[in-house]
């Protein structure tokens, strides 16, 4: 290993009642070097199974400081997550809570990824090498002497993406995995939305969240909460410390289609079968809900379970309803506990209501007695969901105002819940364009219902994207209610001639009740609210703004929508018939 830092950090034990804290632990990995984690066991002997957090972004931050913009919403929407067993003076960003875990007979691993935090090396953002990695660490917590031997994964965001990623090669030791609003396809979930750029969060987490914590930082503000310093390790030289990782933003705006890069990150779903409970919210457009239902939809996993909820991204994980179900989840797989969770129905669903929202199981996705309707657009009125008229039309500006269409008030509740598209004939008075639909829902006097999303406290019902010139088709792949584009490629546009596009707009589970309106935005642009002040607008920070990827020339033409005749444009619906 010439050239390599081979001096190991010294491990340091720390006792704090019944929990004991190993910090600084080197796990070493297959090609000689070496991770750092943190372990939360019990005071005591006797061997439990490891959960395992793989992290980039510090295994020794302390969220309540760090993460302090993120955490004070959380205490103010729900405080309970710091009442009863947890002070909460153990959380890091998006990690089990060791004080819920380790009572409860669990050892809780935290890792840092290599290049961020203790852990010395080159970073790449989910590169193969990290996933060789988590395998790694999983292998080395499996024969620890305080090991049951039956490791489990549990984590939100990136520490859930890890988990579809290590599943795939298949670590002996791993059991099984709650990936908590993840995601799995890093081109359609991620990166790039139907193909267009997602550029504010790429810029958002690398200069916040990922380059903050590199390992060697000499400017990073975070600080280990137990000792005071800086948490990111010896420093490293500026011009050393630059080229030590692959800078996110750069990566993303540089690979237009899903080529190699994208490919090798996003895993073999048939190469999955540890058991798993994938959790996605219905709130978290733009990363954290199609991934967690694509993965459960796909994998070989013979033991899986999908549980859709909504509320805030970083919250729903510690909620004592949340934690109760990991725990049984992990009680049975890794303890081998009789509690009857493998005979539960697959699904658990959150209907979203605006009267109030209903948990409701289910036996799979989609649902067996979905109805699947169209909804006809006519833009001689602006109507979603009538008879239809002859051809009609309307123009808007593609960075200017979008179109709406609109429902008649529903006669009764009326429930969509699953998959959905729309099938648009469109036009551009340039040679590309970008389509960002929005499905939204109004009461009775006109105003808005909006839910608490992942990243945006006034979300949506759902969204959808597309790049007109990467409108071909997967037929192998493609589904009525979910069009497949292999973004392998582009066709370019005819100026003002019509085309015909597959829009894929994500998963959901709404009830209009009686008299509310159901609505369909489109527009050249990400969506922003009437009178929204912030950032926080509609489109949370999932938008999509890089002059780079999205050219005013090309991008910033007059648009089309065409509706009837031969031009039949509708929204495809998964309506669930009533009890």
């Amino acid at each position: 290993m010439e050239g390599a830092n081979t001096a190991l950090l010294a491990p340091r034990v720390i006792k704090d009642g019944e929990i004991l804290i190993e910090k600084d632990v080197p796990i070493p990995l297959i090609d000689g070097h070496v991770l750092y984690c943190n372990i939360f066991r019990a005071n005591r002997g006797g061997a439990v199974p490891p959960i395992i957090a793989f992290t980039p972004y510090g295994k020794d931050s302390d969220v309540a400081v760090d993460f302090k913009r993120y955490w004070d919403f959380v205490l103010r929407d729900h405080p309970d997550v710091v009442q009863g067993d947890s002070s909460g003076k153990y959380l890091t960003w998006e990690v089990p809570d060791p004080e819920r875990w380790v009572p409860a007979g669990y050892a809780i691993v935290v890792v840092d990824s290599r290049g961020t935090g203790k852990s010395p090396g080159y970073y790449e953002l989910m590169s193969a090498l990290q996933t060789r990695d988590v395998y790694d660490a999983i292998e080395w917590a499996g024969v620890q002497p305080w090991s049951n031997g039956k490791v489990g994964m549990l984590g939100v965001s990136y520490l859930a993406i890890k988990q579809w990623q290590v599943a795939a090669l298949q670590p002996p030791h791993l059991a099984a995995m709650i990936p908590w609003e993840g995601m799995f396809d890093h081109y359609r979930d991620f990166f790039r939305h139907g193909g267009i750029y997602s550029s504010f969060f790429m810029r958002l987490l690398w200069d916040s969240q990922i380059a903050v914590n590199q390992n060697g930082n000499a400017n990073s503000p975070y600080r280990d909460r137990f000792t005071g310093e800086r948490s990111t390790g010896d420093v490293i030289d500026p011009l050393v410390l630059a080229g030590n990782l692959s800078n996110l933003y750069q990566t993303g705006l540089q690979h237009h289609f899903d080529d190699a890069y994208y490919r090798q990150r996003t895993p073999i779903a048939q190469r999955i079968e540890v058991p798993f409970l994938s959790a996605g919210n219905w709130g978290g457009l733009g990363l954290h809900l199609r991934g967690n239902v694509i993965a459960f939809e796909q994998a070989a996993s013979r033991q899986k379970w999908l549980e859709m909820h909504t509320d805030t991204h970083f919250a729903s994980m510690y909620l004592a309803e949340a934690v109760a179900l990991q725990k049984r989840f992990f009680d049975h797989f890794l303890k081998g506990e009789a509690n009857g969770f493998d005979k539960e129905p697959p699904v658990l669903l959150t209907v979203r209501d605006p009267r109030g929202f209903q948990r409701r199981k289910e036996q799979e996705w989609p649902l067996a007695r979905t109805e699947w309707v169209r909804y006809a657009l006519d833009a001689s009125d602006m109507s979603l969901g009538g008879t239809g008229t002859g051809p009609a039309q309307v123009r808007y500006e593609a960075l200017g105002e979008s179109v709406t269409f609109k429902t008649v008030p529903f006669v009764e509740d009326t429930e969509f819940t699953g998959p959905l598209a729309a099938k648009l004939f469109v036009s551009s008075a340039t040679t590309d364009m970008d389509l960002f639909l929005t499905l939204r829902a109004f009461d009775p006097e006109g105003e808005e219902v909006t839910f608490k999303g992942a990243n945006d406290p006034q979300a949506p019902v759902s969204q959808g994207w597309l790049r007109v010139s990467q409108r071909k088709l997967d037929p192998n792949r493609s589904k009525p209610y979910r069009p497949f584009h292999p973004h392998d490629g582009q066709d370019k546009l005819t100026p003002n001639a019509v085309y015909e596009v597959d829009v894929e707009i994500w998963p959901t589970s709404i009830v209009f009740p009686k008299g509310y309106t159901m609505a369909l935005t489109i527009g050249g642009k990400d969506f922003e609210r009437a009178g929204a002040t912030g950032m926080m607008k509609g489109s949370g920070i999932f938008m999509h703004d890089d002059a780079a990827d999205r050219p005013a020339a090309e991008f910033g033409g007059a648009n089309t929508i065409h509706t009837g005749g031969g031009y039949a444009s509708y929204l495809f619906l998964p309506r669930i018939p009533r009890d």
